[in-house]
């Protein structure tokens, strides 16, 4: 009679073992003195002592992935920098309070374990939590066989930081003139793809993969930056520009009576999104609201401040512009 393991039914334990300790060494290397536990446990342990040096720390979370951007990936087989967009789209979304990242989780699902393919998404998820300056102090890694197709996977974050209470950002104290800075993204960061590959063929995407695939930018530490020094009260309002883009993420921190108008003239569109547009023949507003179109974050400041937040950003090399102001509205976005 045939005897059935759980390795022949396409689940394979041991090297699954393997895997985890080569990728150790990366995990590692994102540890901050907080982690109080190795890789391999049944979680990830962090001091909150860390939280002691806040009057009223409050804990903010975030899960996200990185949708249908990981289609060019399996097109092209390049997973080096997919992890890093699975981390931006987390910490940024944290930022937007005003919260530092602490720590960091990762779900990898795949009908079958690669060993090549996931060394590289695991590097680059650690490459991101470097950057972003929080630890990866656990995952879960599902070998599903029937569940994906071969040589395709899904990819999901969640990521916990910290922020003052009476420091949160949340829109409430914009006010009427308060400037809009944009700061530039690195490219399409992760929106916009399934639409993305509706326009362009297969051939056209492997064409453009390089563009396509470029990492989200985190923009923790130039905001941050900002956030523990003389510009702390001055910027009352971030938005992370993902799904649903200007139309959709802007109204989320303005207040009651209020609206902001952004000038799209004021920066330089990338060329791929214009590319995109004539491609598929799409409308601005629609561009407006599935694109970042070259703005990854927007800020709301206190008017008379713009120009020194713009130079102390440029100084991170995140070149940023003044792309508009709040004026009395319904709280809506108003491109012009």
């Amino acid at each position: 009679m045939y005897r059935f393991t759980y390795k022949k039914a396409g689940v394979d334990i041991e090297k699954a073992n393997i895997l985890l300790k080569k990728i150790k060494p990366f995990m590692r290397k994102t540890y901050t003195e907080e982690v109080v536990m190795d890789v391999g446990s049944f979680g990830g342990l962090f001091d909150v002592e860390a939280l002691k040096k806040y009057k009223n720390p409050v804990l903010v979370s975030s899960c996200d992935g990185v949708g249908t951007k990981l289609k060019i990936a399996f097109l092209v087989n390049k997973h080096d920098t997919v992890g890093i967009d699975l981390v931006a789209m987390n910490v940024n979304d944290i930022l937007t309070f005003g919260a530092k990242p602490l720590f960091f989780l990762d779900y990898i699902a795949c009908s079958k374990l690669e060993e090549e393919k996931y060394v590289q998404i695991i590097k680059g998820i650690a490459k991101g939590c470097k950057e972003a300056g929080c630890s990866l102090i656990a995952g879960e890694t599902a070998e599903m066989p029937g569940m994906y197709r071969e040589g395709e996977y899904d990819l999901a974050g969640f990521c916990v930081g910290v922020v003052e209470k009476e420091k949160i950002i949340d829109g409430r104290n914009i006010k009427i003139q308060d400037k809009v800075i944009g700061l530039s993204s690195s490219g399409l960061h992760s929106n916009g793809f399934s639409l993305v590959r509706k326009i362009f063929s297969e051939e056209e995407q492997r064409e453009l993969a390089k563009e396509l695939l470029r990492p989200t930018r985190i923009y923790v530490r130039p905001i941050l930056s900002l956030l523990t020094n003389r510009y702390s009260l001055l910027i009352k309002g971030i938005a992370h520009i993902t799904g649903g883009a200007f139309y959709e993420k802007i109204p989320r921190i303005i207040p009651l009576g209020k609206a902001i108008l952004i000038r799209k003239n004021s920066w330089k569109i990338p060329k791929i999104f214009r590319m995109i547009q004539e491609k598929g023949n799409i409308a601005e507003r629609e561009m407006f609201r599935t694109f970042n179109m070259g703005i990854g974050i927007v800020l709301v400041v206190e008017k008379g401040k713009e120009e020194g937040i713009i130079k102390r950003l440029e100084s991170w090399g995140i070149e940023s512009f003044l792309i508009g102001e709040v004026i009395k509205g319904n709280r809506e976005v108003i491109i012009e």
